[in-house]
């Protein structure tokens, strides 16, 4: 359970407090605040002065996620503890704001230095470009309705971690039911589908509800922040500073031209194989000959147990990593009745120590999720040495890299979850169909939120239409007669949507660089490896298109690459 993780008295302080006091409580305002004020209070007027207020901002502000990062930890661990769930929203109401409203009053006064110009480029370029563009952007009035937003993202968390259905004679989650849509029997998985419809449908008002406030408060900040719409607002909080939405467009074009042709392609197979004359939203995941679904572990200490081996075979570096985050006690990759859903990586900022939450159930999905979430756990190792908090964190479009580029790496040693080459060969097609779908997904979701936010008073019935327009343009074969208010509410599980608005298009770009790397690696891994390792210890230290090219990887996502990332995939999918 969660308990057992999650007391930090347990786990090692490797990078001492040089300026906080070591009995600092994270979690009360009242303490934090004479740490700000001190901060606010001090002389900037060298170089020195700046790099040393950094440094102990950079202390304060690991200190303080660190603590948000654990009560996150422990409310997803159990949804059901009402209080994991107090302490989790009394942090986001009486902590969160203030620290904001003090660290944008920092940012003013750091940027407003005179030494500010004095910070040397090569070192604090990415940092000075993210503090300007915070500083032009906040308003003190948005900081309450973040709040609210976060709120909101819980009650969506808890109402789907409570999602139960009656199936095989017990109560099982909807994760658990998932492994029943890769089953031969299809009237099986016709019934699990549609039960786990069903009870989507039956809260579907309430999300609804939920997101439309979502949509109004996001609205409410890019207006106050001189946005015309919050797409536009939203690519400057995310500190897109490198593309903007003509990439994006640029983006879906070119899935619309290479990706979805591939994905109708392996649907028409499917179907052709599985006999059907038209595949339904239940033939997705079965095997498409007929044998029953891969199972490529009993219990969630197997998984880990293989995933070590794994790591340990990819480069011995990277099996120390994970096994130490083993003996830690940093994993919980076990599905239970409360548990939110879902997958993540979270850091404990101050002891860079990443953490893994996942709902493994036994599938060959499963195995895929570890080593993803595995490879931004690297990442949060690779890169701990940092001295500045601000720079451990890297862009999310280069962070997947880590995660689905690892995913790719370690797949030439499947062998320790599947003796039998038959069953190694259909994992990775069955991956490799999977991200043929995901980059499909990625092209529908970014573009969904690219019209939701550009259409700001439409409808529930013309938010309906415009999903049911995407998911068509974007999406395979299957046949969803009968189905239509269970399509026209699907994007309800994609989790980002509501609480990571326009974190999405990350997956597109960062999935072509994770197969370039792939790619690299099938000519020669230890220097595919080598480039990797490289990139990820940069943390966020550099901009992305540098992060990319220290790993020998483009950063291009238009229809080029996607067309030659689709030919590749068609390839290895031809001989698997």
């Amino acid at each position: 359970m969660a308990r057992e993780f999650l007391d930090p008295a347990e786990l090692p302080r490797e990078y001492p407090r040089r300026y906080l006091p070591p009995d600092l409580p994270a979690g009360e305002w009242s303490a934090l605040s004479p740490l700000f004020e001190d901060l606010q209070k001090r002389p900037l007027a060298s170089r020195k002065d700046l790099e040393q207020a950094l440094l102990d901002l950079s202390e304060l502000l690991a200190a303080v996620e660190e603590e948000g990062a654990l009560r996150y930890i422990r409310m997803t661990c159990d949804t059901t503890d009402p209080a994991y769930e107090r302490a989790y929203l009394e942090f986001l109401e009486g902590v969160v704001p203030r620290v904001e409203e003090a660290l944008h009053r920092l940012r003013v006064r750091f940027t407003h230095s005179p030494a500010w110009p004095d910070l040397p480029s090569a070192r604090y370029e990415v940092l000075k470009r993210k503090w300007e563009n915070a500083v032009r952007i906040f308003r003190e009035e948005n900081i309450p309705l973040k709040v609210e937003e976060e709120k909101l993202g819980q009650r969506y968390q808890k109402i789907f971690g409570a999602m139960t259905v009656e199936f095989e004679g017990r109560s099982q989650t909807l994760p658990q039911m998932a492994k029943y849509l890769e089953e031969p029997d299809r009237l099986l998985r016709e019934r699990a589908w549609e039960l786990i419809a069903e009870r989507r449908l039956r809260d579907k008002d309430e999300i609804e509800g939920i997101f439309e406030e979502l949509l109004s408060l996001r609205e409410r900040r890019a207006k106050n922040a001189g946005f015309e719409n919050f797409r536009d607002y939203a690519f400057r909080e995310r500190e897109r500073f490198d593309y903007g939405p003509r990439e994006c467009e640029e983006f879906h074009k070119g899935v619309e031209e290479s990706f979805v042709p591939l994905l109708r392609l392996l649907h028409r197979e499917r179907a052709k194989r599985l006999g059907l004359k038209r595949l339904r939203p239940w033939d997705l995941l079965v095997d498409p000959e007929g044998r029953p679904p891969l199972r490529p572990f009993a219990a969630p200490e197997d998984l880990v147990q293989g995933a070590g081996e794994i790591f340990r075979r990819l480069d011995p570096r990277l099996g120390q990593l994970f096994q130490r985050m083993a003996e830690l006690g940093l994993l919980d990759v076990a599905n239970r009745p409360g548990k939110a859903p879902g997958g993540y990586q979270s850091t404990l900022t101050e002891r860079r120590l990443p953490f893994i939450f996942m709902n493994a159930v036994g599938r060959d999905q499963d195995l895929w999720t570890l080593l993803h979430e595995a490879g931004h756990a690297f990442h949060t190792l690779l890169s701990r040495d940092e001295p500045l908090h601000m720079y451990r964190d890297p862009p999310t479009e280069f962070a997947e890299v880590a995660s689905m580029g690892m995913e790719l790496l370690a797949s030439p040693f499947l062998d320790v979850f599947y003796p039998k080459e038959e069953d190694r060969k259909r994992s990775l097609a069955e991956h490799l169909y999977g991200i043929v779908r995901l980059v499909c997904w990625v092209a529908t979701i970014d573009a969904f939120q690219h019209w939701l936010y550009t259409h700001p008073g439409h409808s529930r019935a013309e938010r309906h239409k415009a999903w049911v327009e995407l998911f068509r343009r974007f999406g395979g074969l299957e046949d969803w007669s009968g189905y239509e208010e269970v399509l026209e509410h699907e994007w309800h599980r994609q989790l980002h949507l509501f609480l990571a608005p326009f974190y999405y298009i990350e997956y597109g770009i960062a999935q072509l660089g994770a197969l370039t790397l792939w790619q690299k690696s099938q000519e020669d891994r230890a220097q595919a490896l080598e480039g990797y390792v490289r990139a990820l210890a940069l943390g966020g230290s550099k901009p992305l298109p540098v992060l990319f090219a220290t790993a020998g990887l483009p950063f291009d996502f238009g229809p080029v690459p996607l067309a030659r990332a689709a030919q590749a995939l068609h390839r290895a999918l031809s001989t698997a």
